[in-house]
């Protein structure tokens, strides 16, 4: 696979191709919105790192607190986390920072149903690795056909990353139930971004390299994507990890960036790759033909906030959430 390697590009703020954005807020928190998803055409759902679930009809803008939400390891990176609703099967997902004792945690998947503006029916479907590290936690999800696709950090444990009996640093595919999950592919830091791309069955992958060397990995079973072995990124205050920079043997990025982005969810959005990025401060349109990069361009940078989730909406618009609460979207000018 080719890999495409970004040190400068000339960037595009606020223009596509000739077509101009304008963007709205919908809601503004107090919290960290770490995922979102829609609920209803007119009614969304969204977790706040801290622990908190509620839902926002977008008709009255008023928002209702959720009852019965399980407990989160809320520290550092840690809490309340992606959130996504099932297309068929009438169960909504969440993945979590499960508190295990002494100061320890896991990355933790669990259903449930709502009722009544109360958590009915909740069970943890998986669990990874306990770690006492509270970051790396990675867990967005995704459904593909019958499957749930969780992916999970690699907690700061480089070792656990390559050793196909651990659970870190890995991409989890199990049924609907949490029942017969296994190790998709390995060799991920902290995987934050996970998409299907229309049309097709290919999951793409996005995630924080240490500095530098971001990634955007198109998902094969069984693949080995590196991590720490190899990376286009180098140890913070410099020095090398790993062997170098790319290994036969291993899967290379689709692309990646140096210096960091640090990209927290990806999703496609008019044929085109989307990136919510947090340190870059930005939207990021990666413009696809085929599966070929041909631009990027950024947008939003001058609002100045961390973005962290990024959703296509059932209005047609882009959505987006932020470490400083906003809730707004991204509509192409008519």
């Amino acid at each position: 696979m080719k890999v495409v390697l970004i040190f400068a590009l000339a960037l595009v703020t606020g223009l596509a191709s000739g077509v101009g954005y304008r963007h709205e807020k919908i809601l503004q928190d107090k919290g960290v919105i770490w995922g979102f998803d829609f609920l209803s055409e007119d009614k969304l759902i969204l977790t706040f790192r801290e622990g908190r679930i509620q839902t926002f009809d977008l008709k009255t803008k008023k928002a209702q607190l959720i009852s019965g939400t399980p407990a989160v390891y809320a520290k550092d990176q840690g809490g309340l986390l992606d959130v996504r609703v099932h297309p068929k099967n009438g169960f909504i997902y969440i993945s979590y920072s499960a508190p295990r004792g002494d100061d320890r945690s896991a990355t933790a998947l669990g259903r449930f149903k709502l009722l009544e503006g109360k958590v009915t029916e909740f069970k943890k479907i998986f669990e990874a690795d306990t770690n006492s590290n509270p970051y790396h936690y990675g867990s967005r999800i995704e459904f593909l056909g019958d499957k749930v696709f969780l992916s999970s950090g690699e907690r700061g444990d480089g070792k656990a990353v390559q050793d196909k009996k651990s659970t870190v640093g890995k991409i989890i595919r199990m049924n609907e139930d949490g029942s017969a999950a296994e190790v998709w592919c390995q060799g991920l830091r902290n995987p934050q971004g996970l998409a299907v791309r229309p049309g097709t069955t290919e999951l793409w992958e996005g995630e924080f390299g240490p500095q530098g060397g971001d990634e955007v990995n198109i998902i094969k079973q069984g693949a080995n994507y590196g991590w720490p072995l190899v990376t286009f990124g180098e140890e913070y205050g410099g020095g090398k990890i790993g062997e170098g920079k790319s290994r036969p043997d291993l899967a290379s990025p689709f692309i990646y960036w140096v210096p960091s982005i640090s990209p927290s969810a990806i999703t496609f959005w008019q044929g085109d790759l989307w990136l919510a990025t947090l340190s870059g401060e930005h939207l990021r349109r990666v413009v696809l033909k085929d599966s070929k990069v041909i631009g990027q361009e950024v947008y939003l940078k001058e609002l100045g906030l961390r973005f962290r989730n990024i959703r296509p909406g059932p209005d047609g618009a882009l959505w987006f959430s932020t470490d400083e609460g906003t809730l707004g979207r991204l509509f192409a000018k008519k």
